[in-house]
Parts: C-alpha cells; sequence; structure tokens
C-alpha cells in the first residue's frame, strides 16, 4: 500500500504559481512513477504530468508543456508539481498517483494505469 497526500493548493490570479506537493509513505518510494491529473467541474480527469522512477523521464499534457514541471525528492518521499503562468482553465482539483515502475509498461499518462491515489487539492485561477 502507498499512502500519497497533496498540499499545495490554493486561489490564485491568472499569471500566478502554485508548487503542489505529494507525500508519499508506505511501501518503497523508489518502486513508483508518479503522477499527476486533475479534474474540474463538469469534465472528465485528465492526465497532467508523470516522473518515471529515474526521476528524468518526464511526461506532460501538451496544455501545461513549458508551464507546469513535474519533480521527485528521494529524500523526501515528495513528487512536486511546479505550475506557472496559471490560466483559469486550470482550475481543477489536482490528484497525484503511484504506479508500479516495470519495464516501461504503459504510456504512464492513462489513469488507470496508476494503483494509488491522492485525495486531491484544490487549484482555482481567477482572472
Amino acid at each position: 500500500q502507498v499512502r500519497l497526500v497533496e498540499a499545495g493548493g490554493g486561489l490564485v490570479q491568472a499569471g500566478g504559481s502554485l508548487r503542489l506537493s505529494c507525500a508519499a509513505s508506505g511501501r518503497s518510494f523508489s518502486a513508483y512513477a508518479m503522477g499527476w491529473f486533475r479534474q474540474a467541474p463538469g469534465k472528465e480527469r485528465e492526465f497532467v504530468a508523470a516522473v518515471r522512477t529515474n526521476g528524468v523521464t518526464t511526461y506532460y499534457a501538451d496544455s501545461v508543456k513549458g508551464r507546469f514541471t513535474i519533480s521527485r525528492d528521494y529524500a523526501k518521499n515528495t513528487v512536486y508539481l511546479q505550475t506557472n503562468n496559471l490560466k483559469p482553465e486550470d482550475t481543477a482539483v489536482y490528484s497525484c498517483a503511484a504506479r508500479e515502475d516495470v519495464l516501461n509498461s504503459g504510456s504512464y499518462t492513462a489513469y488507470y494505469e496508476y494503483n494509488y491515489w491522492g485525495q486531491g487539492t484544490q487549484v482555482t485561477v481567477t482572472s
């Protein structure tokens, strides 16, 4: 079992930044690829970013490329999502997720590939 707890959401004006964090506990953090997903009211959950266990291989949704950065700190068992130049359309509940990183299995961008989920943190961007 992996327990994930997000933090760092809030209310921000367009153009602003937030740093989301996701603290992992339980089984070995180093064995899991980590992802961020978001869901806005009335919309489906969508992939935002993911990072493999090597800490170097990353994936981003086109809508956030160049604005968001995912990273992980093995000493703190934490994954971060730095969000810059936020837009009103970024408003959503952001959730982190974990999946075993085994032999390049899957795309790392599909929600159904992830086994463990946090409770989410709200990000609201005003215009």
